[in-house]
């Protein structure tokens, strides 16, 4: 049962503000957030409604400065933008492969990357899990064939944010608003490290709102893989955004090689981009840069099979990368 809280519609930014704390929560999509309030993760006492703030629902293209997206925004709308799907690939690929198309019309950009682990010990009431400020990964030695194979030590759960890992693969940024004003945060300083387990996943306070992702100007060619057990809508298996920038003769001068759904966080395959720089894309160096990525995987019981998607995933992206620059 879904415990009574107080629902209130502020009419902009400054009113939202004023009504958050500890005992509120804002809702943007509600995807997620009915989710929570079913499985008893959050009792508010009040709910923010933030659809009515205008602002929070556009894309504005800054020029030399890059892009700016507001939180409030679909993925729907993010999957066929103009601006993203020209310079910023993998983000418009990663919102157009989440979930279905009628979720993709509620769902938010602010929404999917401040989800909760989607891991079935956290959802539960009957396991007082360390995301939820217990003791024990049950997922350790469980149930764990959609885990993690990365830094799980502390929390084998892996991140549910589809848009996390190709937002940073392109630099991205969030604007944190409170009464204390802005900070800009990059997107690989906002998830709490793996290594720490918290009841946040976030460095967002209580008193903050994302107000924007920023993105950076970029002239990188960029791609996104997802692998799942469907081809119609699915939790992913392995994701993978790469992002690429070249010199005049084709060789990799930075490379940016982001996993999804195989860490606890978005996971950076640092191995993967030094076997690309100074590179000509070809399938040569994005095999290398496949295998490189497993550098560090350390897969459970069950989840052993998610290693040689990775190094597909990785070595299809960074080929997809390159035919985008």
């Amino acid at each position: 049962m879904i415990p009574r809280f107080e629902w209130t519609n502020p009419h902009d930014l400054g009113d939202a503000l004023a009504q958050l704390g500890p005992t509120s929560v804002p809702k943007a999509g509600g995807v997620e957030l009915m989710d929570l309030l079913k499985e008893n993760l959050v009792s508010p006492a009040r709910l923010v409604n933030l659809r009515g703030i205008q602002g929070l629902d556009k894309v504005e293209d800054r020029g030399p400065e890059g892009l700016r997206v507001g939180p409030l925004v679909t993925l729907a709308i993010l999957a066929v933008d103009g601006g993203l799907r020209g310079r910023y690939r993998a983000v418009a690929d990663a919102a157009g492969h989440a979930a279905t198309p009628q979720i993709r019309n509620m769902a938010t950009l602010g929404g999917n990357l401040l989800q909760r682990p989607r891991c079935w010990y956290f959802r539960s009431e009957h396991f007082d899990c360390r995301r939820k400020g217990g003791g024990h990964c049950f997922a350790m030695n469980g149930e764990n064939q959609y885990h993690a194979v990365f830094a799980h030590s502390a929390c084998a759960a892996v991140h549910p944010s589809s848009l996390a890992p190709a937002l940073m693969a392109l630099g991205g940024s969030v604007e944190l608003t409170s009464p204390r004003g802005k900070r800009v945060v990059p997107l690989e300083q906002f998830y709490v490290p793996a290594e720490t387990v918290t009841v946040r996943d976030t460095v967002k306070e209580d008193d903050e709102i994302l107000t924007a992702v920023l993105l950076p100007a970029t002239t990188a060619g960029s791609a996104y893989v997802k692998h799942a057990e469907k081809e119609s809508y699915d939790w992913p298996l392995v994701e993978a955004a790469v992002a690429l920038d070249r010199d005049g003769g084709g060789k990799v001068t930075r490379a940016s090689v982001l996993l999804g759904a195989v860490a606890p966080v978005p996971w950076r395959a640092k191995a993967a981009e030094a076997a690309l720089v100074g590179r000509i894309v070809d399938a040569a160096s994005a095999g290398d840069a496949g295998k490189a990525a497993l550098q560090g995987a350390s897969p459970l019981e069950h989840n052993g099979y998610k290693v040689p998607l990775i190094e597909v995933a990785v070595r299809r992206a960074v080929l997809a990368a390159a035919e985008a620059t």
